[in-house]
């Protein structure tokens, strides 16, 4: 117990040593420019610092999809640095996510810088237009970013949805646990409460929700203790 209260004191410690470099790093690179600060331990309201405003976040925000990310990787997530993605309101935003780490090398935290180059973009195309190097730009990802944990998790449900092919009912067995898996590798059960979420969207009970969660893990070789006791709680009962 103390060993743990003494990482907590750690993990709080660095955030709050982070904090004037939130601001430090805005000052430096301008207004195009967005800092924020992840406090994984609270992913519905994972934000503890942000300066600027690219993609619209809050102090008491939830993790963006890529957070949600990062804490299903676990231990094995590492930085993603200079990628590029655009938000659902058309910025294209250039971007690193960098991992924060307590002493034991558990992942708690990230701090993320987020520049908006859409005129940078902008400015480059009609430069290449003028000199006749046009071309089609790469498809770009779109990185939902929200205050709201319950919106991100609907987005990516969303973005599945093409991939069901129709309803949920006309899913066999092979495809409903392929939608768990992917769903589960980007992160969505690290959130409380959207095993809840995914099951109403789905017009499924909660147990079965759990059921297909469990199985799909089992066959990826991640299921945990709890996963197996929920497979076999409700095993004997039907799928929705």
């Amino acid at each position: 117990m103390a060993a743990e209260e003494a990482l907590e004191a750690e993990r709080s410690a660095i955030l709050a040593a982070l904090r004037p470099v939130v601001d430090g790093l805005v000052a430096t690179f301008g207004p195009m420019c967005e800092v924020v600060l992840h406090d994984y331990r609270r992913p519905e309201k994972s934000v503890v610092a942000v300066a600027g405003s690219v993609t619209g976040r809050a102090v008491g925000g939830a993790m963006s999809e890529i957070g949600m990310r990062v804490v299903a990787r676990g231990e094995e997530a590492g930085d993603e640095l200079n990628y590029v993605t655009r938000t659902q309101g058309g910025k294209l935003v250039k971007a690193s996510t960098m991992v924060l780490r307590d002493s034991t090398g558990a992942v708690f935290g990230a701090l993320c810088v987020n520049l908006d180059i859409t005129a940078v973009s902008d400015a480059h195309a009609l430069l290449g237009a003028l000199a006749g190097l046009g071309g089609t730009p790469a498809e770009v990802p779109v990185t939902t970013f929200g205050n709201d944990i319950d919106s991100v998790v609907d987005a990516i449900l969303d973005a599945h949805q093409p991939r069901q092919n129709g309803s949920w009912a006309g899913l066999d067995r092979a495809r409903r646990l392929e939608l768990f898996r992917g769903l589960d590798e980007r992160g969505v059960f690290a959130v409380r409460r959207a095993i809840e979420q995914v099951a109403a969207r789905l017009g499924i009970s909660r147990a079965s929700a759990y059921s297909y969660l469990s199985q799909a893990r089992a066959e990826t070789g991640t299921a945990t203790a709890a996963d197996r006791a929920a497979t076999d709680k409700t095993s004997s009962g039907g799928h929705a």
